[in-house]
């Protein structure tokens, strides 16, 4: 299979840098797979767990906000936090969902309450996800 360049970025640092034949991106409007030769374009992240495929296997990455574009040198993904799924702690993961339902929940009626339920919702779908 063909592969092309992947630079995932979080604030912290480079996560990671090589070859890949694929990778499937939580994007804002959905899950999408990324092969070499795919057509450029720019989103942003949600929640949730990307997954590249190399030699050697695939590899799982939880990921929350952020941006990726994809243009002839390849895939790059500039996340806000990014870190792989053996090394979640899920009871601090846990804290952090609540938080969320709970900022959600005291928020006054309007956009931003709508904003915030939404964010909630897309930590606890991550959630779910690093359970299985």
């Amino acid at each position: 299979m063909a592969t092309f360049q992947f630079n995932l970025v979080s604030p912290e640092k480079l996560l990671f840098t090589g070859e890949v034949s694929q990778v499937d991106v939580p994007g804002s409007e959905g899950f999408f797979g990324v092969l070499a030769g795919h057509a450029p374009f720019v989103t942003t992240l949600r929640p949730g767990i990307l997954v590249m495929y190399r030699e050697g296997g695939a590899q799982r990455v939880a990921v929350s906000g952020g941006f990726a574009e994809v243009s002839d040198a390849g895939l790059t993904v500039l996340a806000d936090v990014a870190v792989p799924v053996d090394d979640v702690n899920r009871e601090a993961f846990a804290g952090f969902v609540k938080e969320a339902e709970d900022a959600a929940a005291a928020a006054p009626e309007g956009s931003q309450r709508d904003k915030l339920n939404l964010r909630a919702a897309q930590l606890k779908e991550l959630q779910a996800s690093l359970a299985s």
